[in-house]
């Protein structure tokens, strides 16, 4: 299918007033398009840090990275902008939406941003295969924590990116409400979609193809799923981390 990402030998270093912290060390890897890779480790391990490296929201200090075979690290202005519009759909944490505007307002953001018509047949199945068709006129604050997230993840897939980039998107959400998003990342990803998730849970970590660990900033171990069904990579993923802390 071909390399969608790349990852070459990303360095960087945070100054904390006296202390300098090497979030990453000469970190390496790549994704398949198709793909669907999770990145796991401990706090402080550099996942989040190379997470907005890859979206291009931070540089790094040393390395490189491609996406599609471009390389982005020193992308500026517009042509930044329009790489964020056009490749990269970002799943926030906290799910960063706007309390002003509806559901249906905030997923159709990034389409006003790119100055992009609204395809509506699309949108609309985007929110039915969501489940928050209900949600369509409500604010944020008269959301669920589930119903935000998914709002949060529509946004992130209106403009039909390349590449989707999550940044532990169950952390903020119940049992129920996590199963069901990985379920649908799943789905998605069966659909062809591309994603790139850091997590802290091993149990969101074990609906992926493959799971990164890092360790002190480099990617130290992988594991593909091959025949595996999630509840066998779930335990091997825990095997793994356990590992790493020993």
């Amino acid at each position: 299918m071909g390399e969608i990402l790349r990852a070459e030998n990303i360095s960087k270093t945070y100054q904390a007033g006296r202390v300098v912290v090497k979030a990453l060390n000469r970190c390496s890897f790549s994704v398949e398009r198709g793909e669907f890779v999770a990145v796991v480790g401990r706090s402080g391990s550099g996942k989040s840090t190379l997470l907005r490296i890859l979206a291009s929201f931070d540089k790094p200090d040393e390395g490189k990275v491609y996406v599609e075979g471009e390389e982005i690290s020193g992308l500026k202005g517009k042509k930044l902008a329009q790489f964020r519009q056009e490749k990269i759909g970002f799943i926030y944490q906290d799910y960063s939406l706007f309390p002003e505007y509806t559901a249906y307002e905030n997923v159709l953001l990034p389409l006003k941003i790119a100055h992009q018509a609204v395809d509506k047949e699309q949108l609309e199945r985007l929110f039915e295969e969501l489940g928050i068709t209900d949600c369509r006129e409500r604010y944020p604050d008269e959301m669920s924590g589930g119903q935000k997230q998914r709002v949060a993840v529509a946004r992130a897939l209106i403009t039909s990116p390349q590449l989707v980039l999550a940044d532990e998107p169950s952390g903020a959400l119940d049992s129920h409400a996590a199963d069901a998003l990985m379920q649908l990342f799943e789905e998605i990803n069966q659909e062809g979609q591309t994603i790139l998730m850091v997590t802290h849970s091993t149990k969101a970590a074990s609906h992926a193809k493959r799971v990164l660990f890092i360790k002190d900033g480099e990617v130290f171990h992988q594991l593909y799923r091959g025949n595996m069904n999630n509840e066998e990579l779930y335990a091997k993923i825990s095997d793994t981390l356990t590992m790493l802390t020993t």
